[in-house]
């Protein structure tokens, strides 16, 4: 299990567009269609990577709480599917099937999403305003696999807030820390 951190895009970096097809339907969809009206979560996640797997639960629990209030979500997986089988479309449907994945699960099978937003692990969060501005990115929480701290979502969950409720988004933001994208 590799840590790598996330690679930090500036903020106030406007939403790189995307048009990837969902393995959680037969439909495909850009940024201009996840788009929540207040704000949007991208997450770059795969099925197979400890970071992930230790807080899927938690990344479904905020999706069920804040799509309601308009924020749009996706989760995109940007592993080479030929060297990670485990990470392919096919596996990708089981795993949102078997985790409760509600949203659109993204499968960017040229690595070019993945290299536009900078992402650099699993789990990479990015969060943007109703203008698609950057506000941001980085870790879900502490919590780490094996280091004994309760899985919270307080960072996301606080930037997430920020937005819903006009607050100051703390700084500094903590790297989000997973397992390496799969390059090709």
């Amino acid at each position: 299990m590799a840590n790598t951190p996330s690679n930090m895009l500036p903020l106030g970096t406007i939403a790189p567009e995307f048009h990837l097809k969902d393995t959680n339907s037969s439909n495909s969809f850009s940024f201009k269609d996840i788009k929540g009206e207040k704000g949007t979560l991208v997450m770059f996640i795969c099925n197979h990577c400890p970071f992930v797997l230790h807080v899927i639960e938690e990344i479904v629990m905020i999706a069920n709480d804040y799509t309601v209030q308009g924020i749009g979500m996706v989760a995109i997986s940007s592993n080479d599917p030929v060297k990670y089988p485990q990470d392919g479309p096919d596996r990708m449907t089981e795993f949102a099937f078997k985790n409760d994945v509600d949203f659109p699960y993204l499968f960017d099978e040229t690595q070019e999403v993945a290299k536009a937003y900078d992402a650099a692990c699993t789990p990479d969060f990015y969060l943007f305003d109703s203008q698609n501005r950057l506000v941001y990115r980085g870790q879900l929480d502490d919590s780490r696999p094996g280091n004994n701290i309760p899985v919270s979502g307080s960072d996301l969950r606080n930037a997430i807030d920020g937005i819903l409720y006009n607050r100051t988004i703390p700084e500094p933001q903590k790297p989000s820390m997973g397992c390496n994208i799969k390059w090709r």
